[in-house]
């Protein structure tokens, strides 16, 4: 099983609606990484996305992008699937 990992921080709105989302869609297997906690985090995120902004979001190795991003896959119908293939979700 792959999962999912959410780069974040601990008081991001955003975070919480991907994290909330997730949860939704059964995924069992999420690690959170609080990027504030560890500077050393957040330059890997940096370095893995090219991006600074929270929440980044990898399901399995395929990085999503933020909530906005997740949230529209959702609509298109196409998270399910994603999750699915990476052994993410029940």
């Amino acid at each position: 099983m792959t999962g999912v990992t959410l780069y974040g921080t601990q008081w991001c709105p955003f975070c919480r609606r991907a994290e909330q989302l997730l949860k939704g869609k059964g995924v069992i297997d999420l690690k959170k990484i609080a990027v504030d906690l560890d500077p050393g985090q957040r330059e890997i995120m940096i370095s893995r996305t090219g991006r600074r902004s929270v929440p980044q979001i990898f399901i399995g190795e395929v990085h999503v992008g933020g909530y906005d991003d997740l949230a529209a896959l959702d609509r298109a119908g196409q998270l399910d699937a994603l999750l699915q293939v990476a052994g993410a979700n029940v």
